[in-house]
């Protein structure tokens, strides 16, 4: 069996291994490969957030428990700190393996490094060759890591994108090696500084350091293409409320405020028989706020500025803009002030929804069931987070 994920149920947005072997590239269109699709036995799958982010969480709490500093990257990917731990680090990194694979049957690579860019490296290396390597590869010791540097093609350091793939190949830096062997000020000044810390990084020097916490964020954001194209202002209306209160969720998760909010839309822009529009604006709002009903509001008013009948819209955006904390700025006597219920307002709906799951209590303007959300015919069950959707055994 394979897969092939797909987003709004539209194009390829992850493939497995086997769909990459024939040919299935990144953001194809579904409707133009769905024959070929079934002639090879690949199963397509809609996109499940809340199925993804369950098996995140079980997967990073197993790390956490096996490693005394972790810093979780991104949905499947964490960074740990093992010095000072006890035996071979690279026995530990196959216990780790195996600790997920038993406890979520996700298979994961192992990098074992002095750097973080290093243990990138080794990750990828350990799932190129994962019948060479089982999955684990160290390159603490200077032979093992100059010999992965030079085979290993400059395009897969963490952080050199395509573009500057080319531009380092005019320097004649095509691997690794290369890179980690330039000369770092030179780095610097033709391209930037993370460039030159990503050389350094190569040659085993750490500049990179762990985020035990990450940073709130400097600009929240929630964008969705709609099920189907909207062409008049209230479906859009509703699914500017719904994107804006999940955007606050995330404000509040993060205990910031938001003092301006962007509001855009856009119609679909690969249709040559569709006519083309996108607009967008910026409001200000009274004082810096979570709260989604304020901030809802003036969204709602944005949108009903930028909003032009006759096209056909296929998505909308939220942006919060100019975020900062509690008591990181002084009140202006002489301008509106926040109620001082609303905070705690807010705080029992995310109580609720966290407790009875998530648009359990929204606000009047989200349906439960749009009709404009996004398609996902094909989504696979939610084991871990639905009661209703585990297995049964008879």
């Amino acid at each position: 069996m394979l897969e092939s994920f797909r987003y709004n149920d539209g194009c390829v947005i992850a493939r497995s291994a086997e769909a990459k072997a024939l040919g299935i590239k990144m953001g194809e269109p579904y409707f133009q490969i769905r024959q070929k699709l079934r002639q090879h036995g690949i199963f397509a799958f809609s996109s499940n957030y809340a199925l993804y982010g369950d098996m995140s969480q079980r997967v990073m709490t197993i790390l956490e428990g096996m490693a005394p500093v972790l810093e979780v990257y991104s949905i499947d990917e964490a960074f740990a700190d093992l010095t000072g731990m006890p035996g071979s680090l690279e026995r530990l990194g196959r216990e780790m393996r195996a600790r997920v694979l038993r406890c979520t049957g996700i298979p994961v690579g192992v990098g074992i490094a002095q750097t973080k860019t290093l243990a990138k490296l080794a990750n990828r290396a350990a799932k190129l060759w994962q019948r060479q390597t089982g999955g684990v590869v160290d390159i603490r010791k200077p032979e093992k890591r100059n010999r992965l540097l030079q085979v290993m093609d400059v395009s897969e350091v963490w952080g050199i994108g395509r573009q500057m793939t080319a531009h380092l190949a005019d320097m004649n830096i095509r691997t690794a090696w290369d890179l980690a062997q330039a000369d770092a000020w030179t780095l610097r000044s033709k391209f930037s500084v993370v460039v030159e810390k990503t050389a350094r990084e190569l040659r085993g020097t750490s500049c990179l350091a762990l985020e035990e916490q990450v940073p709130p964020k400097q600009e929240i954001c929630c964008s969705r293409m709609f099920g189907k194209r909207l062409h008049e202002l209230p479906p859009i209306r509703e699914a500017v409320a719904s994107y804006t209160a999940r955007a606050c969720e995330k404000l509040r998760a993060q205990h910031s405020l938001c003092k301006k909010v962007r509001i855009s839309i856009r119609t679909g822009m690969f249709n040559p028989d569709e006519p083309k529009f996108t607009k967008g604006i910026i409001c200000e709002l009274p004082y810096p706020t979570d709260d989604t009903r304020l901030i809802t509001k003036a969204a709602s008013a944005g949108l009903e500025l930028i909003f032009r009948a006759g096209f056909a819209f296929s998505k909308a955006e939220i942006l919060l803009l100019d975020l900062r904390q509690r008591g990181e700025f002084t009140d202006d006597l002489f301008v509106a002030t926040p109620p001082m219920a609303a905070e705690r307002v807010m705080g029992v709906m995310d109580a609720i929804n966290a407790r009875w799951g998530r648009g359990t209590m929204r606000p009047a303007g989200v349906p439960a069931k749009p009709d404009w959300g996004m398609r996902r015919e094909m989504m696979s069950p939610s084991y871990t987070t639905r009661i209703d959707q585990l297995w049964t055994v008879t």
